[in-house]
């Protein structure tokens, strides 16, 4: 993302200049501190001392929450885990087992691009055929991560949402956004769509990811984000796979040439100093110069599929956020079942009784009756069932699916690892 051009493709944007120029002033950039020189390096920013309580009274405490009972594994670490936030929770209940400051709203990168996927996914069929305009590429900012589209050629839906997953690619999502209504509408769309997720601490400001003032988002939200895309197959499909051939320029001959691309997710495509991570099944990862480092991954073992998400590492060492997620991950899976949940992901508000799920009142029996479905039930089993209450009745998906768990199939991983043709 920014800073960095992708798959070594220049970026064409008559918005450069202005976007650098936005992003140049300190004032407006999310978790970044200012500093007197004579002071020394710039402090790291402290979380606000009150945030959402979305999903429990405890996820809306600053520092690390968990209750960490006898027998079960110790936390890693302020040592080891040095990201302002993470989280880790159990995908299929929601349990969130536990967490560091999972509200707290900071600049999200490309992880972003998980609530942009679950948001148009459904729009368009993935043969459906697009002829890249100059203006669909106007827009995106200096050093965007690119997948390599050219104007005036033609790429199916199935080619723009490789480039969005594997290669993280700004003119991928630009693309689609551009077939979707344009940028503004997209945006406002994912925006409404956030929102129905119950994913209060995010603001969209560009479909992408990319640095922009008061683009912000949290852990807690984007493991909302991964918890819903991946109910849908073709978002599973498109997260778990590592490498892909995607179509280059038109040959003499008139054919179109076809290039490798490989997954930025290092704990699903590996790296020269970190190898996959066991049972990793995507989601997505992103870094820009205000973000810093994000991630969210879906692993599973055995029955257990779990939900991770750091937000930004104070070390900055080559791949220290996938790092961090992995040690997160073999902690969360050792510890499932041993240590009490301190909150919960809440459904979208269709399941919530119209609520957010944040306590304060409303919308408090339809939340109760949720939550002790979802603390009395078993883990190991269920299928995500919606139920419809007919007679004119409020339609809720609410306790039933909750009770039941939300669950899908994660991809089998020898499959998403071999190149697609």
């Amino acid at each position: 993302m920014s800073g960095r051009a992708g798959a070594g493709y220049p970026v064409r944007s008559v918005a450069a200049l202005a976007s650098a120029a936005l992003l140049a002033s300190p004032l407006l950039l999310a978790g970044t501190a200012a500093a007197d020189p004579k002071d020394g390096p710039p402090k790291a920013p402290a979380p606000p001392a009150k945030m959402s309580k979305v999903g429990g009274d405890r996820l809306g405490m600053p520092g690390v929450q968990v209750n960490q009972t006898p027998g079960a594994p110790k936390l890693p670490g302020p040592d080891q885990i040095t990201a302002r936030a993470w989280i880790v929770s159990d995908a299929d209940s929601g349990k969130v087992l536990a967490a560091k400051n999972p509200h707290w709203q900071l600049a999200p990168a490309s992880t972003l691009k998980m609530l942009f996927a679950d948001t148009l996914l459904p729009k368009f069929p993935k043969d459906q055929k697009h002829t890249v305009k100059p203006a669909d590429l106007v827009g995106m900012g200096e050093g965007s991560s690119l997948v390599g589209i050219k104007e005036n050629l033609s790429y199916s839906v199935h080619d723009l949402w490789l480039g969005v997953f594997l290669r993280s690619g700004n003119d991928a999502v630009h693309t689609l956004a551009a077939m979707n209504g344009g940028t503004k509408a997209t945006v406002v769309q994912m925006q409404q769509h956030a929102k129905e997720l119950n994913a209060n601490d995010t603001h969209v400001v560009t479909p992408d990811g990319y640095d922009a003032p008061g683009q912000v988002s949290s852990a807690y939200d984007l493991s909302l984000f991964a918890r819903s895309g991946l109910h849908n197959a073709d978002f599973r499909e498109y997260c778990s796979t590592a490498s892909a051939q995607f179509p280059g320029d038109k040959g003499k001959d008139g054919k179109r040439a076809k290039f490798g691309i490989q997954n930025t997710n290092r704990l699903l495509s590996g790296d020269y100093d970190i190898k996959p991570y066991p049972g990793i099944a995507g989601v997505k990862n992103g870094s820009t110069t205000n973000a810093g480092s994000t991630f969210t991954g879906v692993a599973q073992r055995g029955d257990r599929k779990l939900l991770v998400t750091v937000m930004n590492p104070e070390k900055k060492d080559h791949n220290e956020g996938y790092r961090e997620a992995a040690k997160l991950l073999d902690w969360g899976f050792e510890a499932s079942g041993k240590v009490e949940p301190v909150g919960r992901l809440v459904g979208p508000r269709s399941e919530e009784d119209g609520s957010d799920g944040s306590g304060d009142g409303s919308g408090k029996n339809g939340r109760a009756q949720a939550q002790a479905a979802l603390d009395s039930s078993d883990d190991s089993g269920g299928t995500w069932t919606a139920v419809g209450i007919t007679g004119g009745a409020l339609v809720l998906l609410g306790v039933a699916a909750l009770a039941v768990h939300r669950r899908w199939p994660l991809p089998e991983l020898v499959r998403g690892r071999r190149p697609q043709k």
